[in-house]
């Protein structure tokens, strides 16, 4: 007899469980510097010590960059903190990850990053189905008028919306 003819809880559905995304690091200054041509997500090999680090928030993706070596795509830079509880085992906290990505994916970022201007930059750090993911981007980077452009639009929008905001208030 199943739990729900008991009159017991009844379990949330498996598809909500597993879409559930817990964000552990953003790379806000990438937007700022870059412009997003596509966006891929990838697994990322880890050490245990790291994993538990990461559980802790002990993680930061400022800095960090990602290059296709050998046909593998490396990331460096990703500072990861040393586990406190460790005992013996240690990693170093910047050092080069690899990222686990389908080969076609590997073959389109090869074959985008040989051109000029192109390169691909971490974007977000997350769980995903208790597995730690990455959201990398190919991206071009932005010039400093694209930049200046950039905040000028976003100071607007901050003021349309504070006019919006005083209209509905009166």
């Amino acid at each position: 007899m199943n739990r729900e003819a008991k009159g017991g809880k009844r379990e949330a559905p498996a598809a909500k469980r597993e879409d559930a995304q817990k964000v552990i690091a953003d790379n806000r200054k990438a937007a700022h510097d870059y412009h997003f041509l596509e966006t891929f997500e990838a697994g990322i090999a880890l050490l245990g010590t790291e994993v538990k680090s990461i559980r802790h928030g002990g993680a930061n993706l400022r800095d960090s960059f990602a290059r296709v070596e050998g046909g593998e795509v490396w990331v460096y830079n990703i500072h990861v903190a040393t586990y406190r509880n460790r005992g013996s085992s240690d990693h170093e906290p910047t050092r080069r990850r690899k990222l686990l990505l389908h080969r076609r994916e590997i073959r389109k970022l090869i074959g985008k990053t040989t051109e000029r201007g192109m390169t691909i930059v971490p974007t977000r750090l997350y769980f995903k189905n208790g597995r730690v993911k990455i959201a990398i981007a190919l991206a071009k980077g932005k010039k400093t008028h694209d930049k200046r452009e950039t905040i000028k639009r976003r100071e607007a929008d901050r003021e349309t919306r504070a006019a919006v905001k005083a209209q509905r208030s009166r």
